[in-house]
């Protein structure tokens, strides 16, 4: 480094001194800094797959766009970084695609994802109107027309009942997924939309033996409450109360690591930790205190980037993956 440079750099320490104070610390680990030297990859956590697919980091993308006129943009970019970063994707809502076949171009993404996991994506009402027509096999058709690995399916019966327009389940969706994986040949993942599951229904899809149960957990986008804000109806402006209703990660994390400690062992594959994930930190405290094989996802915070420009959306996975990788090498969760 040139004097000129050092001069630069002790100038900068001195303007940026009083803005840089650190009220607390994270106390979800300690900091070990004197056994090891800096990553030497950006993926120094091994081989991770889903779906018979490899991944380079244990980052989701989760579904969050369909039907709409800037979806085939997005995807295509999210499915872009995907392939440049080693992620795997979840597409939003597929059910245009059910609706109108013409709609496929806006998730038509394989071209762009290259050989990552991507997964289709169903309500768990679409599914049982499916299975009440007799026309399941509809399902099966729409992922190999996008060229998916599998299909997620969202619980969102909260969402339905406050959404305007919503579907009404008229059975568990517990058994529409036992019928769902009778019936269709295809990893299944099972996610919720903003609230989590309960312990009784976390325990029951930990139980089967899906590709992965994605807890869609309570304190990231809401969706709701999107659909309670979206209403103009004062009668459902009064059930925005229930969008209060659900479980953290954490609260779910630790019903799992408990019944661990009993000797349970689930079925499902994996897990993939969203809702409420801010950044690379959140999803490594996950990460390392889950057993088994973990993921962890975020939605919104792909979002913003992506809809800036392939070059934002690259420039924030690129950030993550690098604070990602030096908090494996240096953090350990205090116990």
């Amino acid at each position: 480094m040139n004097d000129s440079s050092l001069s630069s750099r002790k100038a900068d320490h001195i303007e940026l001194a009083f803005a840089a104070q650190t009220p607390e610390a994270d106390a979800r680990f300690y900091y070990e800094p004197i056994q090891v030297g800096h990553p030497t990859s950006d993926h120094p956590w091994g081989t991770l797959s889903l779906a018979g697919r490899s991944m380079q980091v244990p980052w989701w993308i989760s579904s969050m766009t369909g039907g709409e006129a800037r979806a085939a943009s997005i995807n295509e970019r999210l499915a872009k970084a995907a392939a440049k970063f080693g992620l795997g994707m979840g597409l939003g809502s597929c059910r245009p695609v059910l609706v109108d076949p013409s709609t496929r171009s806006d998730f038509a993404v394989r071209r762009f994802i290259g050989d990552q996991p991507l997964f289709a994506n169903l309500g768990v009402a679409q599914l049982e109107e499916l299975i009440q027509a007799g026309q399941l096999a509809r399902a099966t058709e729409m992922v190999r027309s996008l060229e998916a690995d599998g299909l997620i399916v969202h619980i969102n019966p909260l969402q339905e009942w406050v959404q305007p327009e919503g579907d009404r389940l008229h059975q568990a969706p517990l058994d529409t997924l036992k019928r769902v994986m009778d019936e269709l040949d295809m990893p299944l993942i099972v996610k919720e939309v903003g609230q989590g599951f309960g312990p009784k229904s976390l325990k029951a899809l930990m139980e089967l033996p899906l590709e992965a149960v994605d807890f869609g957990s309570f304190g990231g986008t809401n969706f709701a409450l999107i659909e309670a804000m979206r209403s103009q109806a004062s009668n459902m402006e009064g059930l925005k109360p229930v969008a209060q209703v659900g479980h953290t990660a954490e609260e779910m994390g630790d019903w799992i690591l408990n019944w661990t400690r009993d000797g349970w062992k689930p079925q499902a594959k994996q897990i993939i930790v969203s809702g409420g994930i801010q950044n690379f930190l959140d999803g490594y405290f996950h990460i390392k205190r889950l057993p088994g094989s973990v993921l962890y996802a975020q939605a919104s915070a792909f979002l913003k980037p992506a809809l800036e420009s392939q070059e934002a959306l690259d420039a924030f996975c690129e950030l993550q993956i690098k604070g990602l990788a030096m908090a494996h090498q240096y953090l350990e969760l205090r116990s």
